[in-house]
């Protein structure tokens, strides 16, 4: 975003900062114009070439951008864009086959991922790519998918599957997980519930809080023997 400062006599005008959005991170670009290239590499996404970059706009789908391609950054508001390395972008498609509810498709928007909604075999999968995992184990990043049951949002979400498999660094065991096929790729299945303590609260829980959970599982497995 840019705003020019007011006259004033003796005052030369410049522009504000152009700030931008990269995944969770603001930056200040130095130019108004910038292409995708440099965007990643502004955001210490090197070498370029082995990342994809989207544009997240108000209203629809992220607009993936070309390297070399440039943007207008002086346009009022802060760009926001979402990256994603290309060996994670397997099988990313940009599919919507099939409907969510209204907060779910804000929270969906408005996060750091790009996702798709994937309908197969009669299933409903909602994927995220390029999911945060907790340092300890082998890697930063996976994709990961929970299933839409029928009656969803009174129904409620259960598990979560990631890809690749997990594994913690110190080399001990992950309890309760098992595989699964899905979209063309092997899963790994976390067999974890809710509790009479933690039930599904229908009006309230939605994907926002059922990832917020997921995190926490990943979390609290390496606090595990």
């Amino acid at each position: 975003m840019a705003n020019d400062h007011d006259d004033q006599p003796g005052v030369i005008n410049v522009p504000d900062d152009f700030k931008v959005q990269i995944d969770k991170d603001f930056y200040e670009a130095p130019v108004p114009l910038m292409s995708g290239r440099e965007l990643l590499e502004l955001a210490g996404k090197k070498p370029a070439e082995r990342f994809a970059i989207y544009l997240k706009v108000q209203t629809g789908q992220p607009e993936r951008l070309d390297l070399d391609a440039k943007i207008d950054l002086a346009r009022p508001g802060i760009e926001r864009f979402v990256t994603l390395p290309l060996d994670q972008t397997e099988g990313f498609r940009d599919r919507r086959e099939f409907v969510l509810p209204q907060e779910d498709i804000e929270w969906l928007n408005g996060s750091p991922h790009c996702f798709e909604l994937v309908a197969e075999g009669g299933v409903l999968r909602v994927v995220l790519y390029d999911f945060p995992i907790p340092p300890g184990y082998q890697c930063r990043h996976a994709d990961v998918n929970v299933r839409i049951e029928s009656g969803y949002p009174d129904t409620q979400i259960d598990m979560v599957y990631v890809h690749p498999a997990l594994a913690r660094a110190d080399g001990k065991p992950i309890g309760a997980i098992s595989g699964d096929d899905f979209d063309g790729r092997q899963w790994q299945r976390w067999s974890r519930h809710r509790t009479g303590e933690n039930p599904w609260r229908p009006g309230v829980d939605n994907l926002a809080t059922h990832f917020g959970l997921v995190e926490h599982w990943f979390a609290n497995e390496l606090n595990k023997g």
